[in-house]
């Protein structure tokens, strides 16, 4: 709706706004969005990823990190599934994997990897997709115990969304042992708290995989096998009936899940193919179904059509199959599927002959060649899984002599190696050191509690981290102080950005920050100056800002020319609505 249209409208005009939206509505709505694009034509879906961006803004200016990266994943996840966007989910996942680093979410950057071996799947990159997943699990592997900030109904919701991300790569690539494993492992994940939406999508998802992999085993023929998957899979499609009519999915209202989503009626199809399902599965076919949907139905109406004696009409609907594949590489082990059904139906005299046969029984050897090299794949996974886990074993013990426990920056230690770094390199020169400290902590601690405390600090550190360049180096000084450099900025462009995040740490809302704001001393690193000076110098320059009513920044450029204006200082307007007391 138009602005103008929008202030004419008195409905418009009384709908809230996202900015009064509370972070639970904003988490529900981007999870309702990313369950509509999946199903969905793509005009909606142009519609849904705009709005996901609309939310990630909100949430990115709330500064939540949790809230944040979830956002993130919503954004990227709607970008995967829409047609021609893959790429533009690229720099979301960048931005989710370096937050979640920066913030110690670590099952949210296990998913970051899932979604980046989703993208991998898709540009055809197998084996890079592979060493995402393990990343992934390896990350899993060491993140059992959840995190009691998080809440363990939230904590298992978020591990049961990221295992069911490296399923679907799993399940993309073939790797239906492995894609088992990780499916049961997401469905223990909310076995005690699982919401209608969550039972039906974990079940879409088996069953899904137990058609894929049925037909994968009638490829090497293992019939019997297969056929025992088939009837899972149909079992799993009667029994979704409930969770299906409360989940999130769009849906006709009284209406059978089977007759609205194609893989369920796939599965009644595979397991006993009949003449009087084929109006239903081409009502499917051609509708709009949920990703790596549609070759399933396509095998399954096939089948059905040539049990009805109309073997024409099951191969044009599997050769129309293949053509509108192109270039798609996010089914590789279907796209198989689809040529296999279309050379076991195409009986035509050019393939009946001797040669044909022989062609025939060469590539059943073959397949089952394939079928061996699946241990292989998964050997890989396992190996690369725990290649990764002792890799982040090695680091985080080499991480945490490094790192604040606190609030995950750089600690002194660190600190002090990065400024003997860069006071020795000519490239960070000129050097800008800040020296940050809040105003109004103590109140916290006293008026509130140390764990409060605690929260505001881990708040207040990743606002200013993200309110400066990737390049610029947060460290915890000790206490309610942060240290901060700049290098390469003269301290004009300095001043201007630890403003900024002045600005960020005093919008942040009250429940969170209670009111703290930045004490900020800057100075820039003069020839052969040792660390303890500039680092002094800071300190001086921090308590003018103090005394100049704290929320600014101060630096000490022009004392030599005029004592009187010694101290430049830029002062930011404070919320009314705090608590004056919280700013002594």
């Amino acid at each position: 709706m138009a602005l103008t249209e929008e202030a004419t409208d008195p409905v418009a005009a009384r709908r809230p706004t996202l900015i009064e939206m509370s972070d639970a509505w904003l988490v529900g709505r981007a999870r309702e969005l990313t369950a509509a694009v999946q199903r969905s034509d793509y005009p909606h879906q142009l519609e849904i990823v705009a709005q996901m961006d609309e939310l990630l803004d909100e949430t990115q200016r709330r500064g939540e990190p949790l809230l944040v990266a979830q956002l993130l994943r919503s954004s990227a996840t709607a970008r995967l599934i829409t047609k021609g966007l893959a790429a533009e989910a690229e720099p979301r996942l960048d931005e989710m994997l370096a937050h979640t680093r920066r913030h110690g979410l670590a099952l949210l950057r296990a998913d970051a990897h899932a979604l980046r071996g989703r993208r991998l799947v898709l540009a055809a990159q197998e084996d890079a997709a592979l060493t995402e997943i393990a990343r992934a699990l390896a990350i899993l592997d060491d993140s059992a115990i959840p995190d009691r900030q998080v809440g363990i109904r939230t904590w298992n919701r978020m591990l049961w969304s990221t295992l069911n991300d490296c399923w679907i790569v799993l399940n993309q690539l073939g790797v239906y042992e492995a894609a088992e494993e990780v499916s049961s492992r997401a469905a223990s994940a909310i076995r005690e708290s699982a919401t209608p939406h969550e039972i039906t999508l974990q079940l879409l998802n088996r069953v899904k995989m137990l058609l894929g992999w049925g037909l994968r085993l009638e490829r090497i023929e293992e019939y019997d096998e297969s056929a025992d998957k088939f009837r899972t899979a149909a079992s799993m499609a009667m029994a979704i009936e409930g969770p299906y009519s409360e989940s999130l999915f769009p849906r006709r209202a009284g209406v059978e899940a089977v007759e609205q989503v194609g893989v369920l009626a796939a599965a009644l199809a595979l397991h006993r193919p009949t003449e009087d399902q084929i109006d239903r599965l081409r009502g499917l076919h051609e509708g709009i179904g949920y990703p790596g949907e549609r070759e399933i139905v396509t095998i399954a109406l096939a089948r059905c059509f040539d049990k009805a004696g109309r073997r024409e009409d099951a191969l044009d609907v599997l050769r129309s199959a293949r053509e509108s594949l192109g270039e798609d590489g996010s089914q590789p082990s279907m796209r198989l599927n689809i040529a296999r059904e279309l050379a076991r139906l195409d009986t035509s005299p050019d393939y009946a002959s001797g040669a044909s046969q022989s062609l025939i029984d060469y590539a059943t050897r073959l397949e089952t060649e394939m079928w061996s090299l699946r241990e292989s794949q998964i050997a890989t996974l396992n190996a690369r899984r725990e290649h990764e886990r002792l890799s982040a074993e090695h680091g985080a013990i080499t991480q945490q002599a490094l790192q604040d426990p606190l609030t995950g920056l750089p600690n002194r230690r660190a600190l002090d190696e990065k400024l003997r770094q860069l006071a020795s390199s000519a490239d960070a020169q000129p050097l800008a050191v800040a020296l940050v400290d809040l105003d109004g902590f103590k109140g916290v601690n006293d008026k509130q509690s140390h764990a409060e405390g605690d929260n505001v600090l881990r708040v207040v550190a990743s606002t200013l981290r993200d309110a400066l360049r990737g390049d610029d180096l947060v460290a915890r000084y000790g206490g309610d102080e942060f240290i901060v450099l700049l290098p390469g900025t003269p301290a004009s462009a300095a001043k201007m950005a630890l403003g900024r995040a002045v600005k960020s740490v005093a919008g942040l809302p009250h429940h969170l920050s209670h009111g703290v704001t930045l004490s900020i001393g800057l100075v820039s690193l003069r020839p052969q100056e040792r660390g303890e000076q500039v680092l002094a110098r800071a300190d001086a320059a921090m308590y003018q800002a103090k005394r100049g009513g704290g929320n600014q920044v101060a630096s000490a450029n022009s004392m030599a020319a005029d004592p009187a204006a010694a101290w430049t200082s830029e002062g930011l307007p404070t919320d009314p609505a705090w608590d004056p007391e919280e700013h002594s």
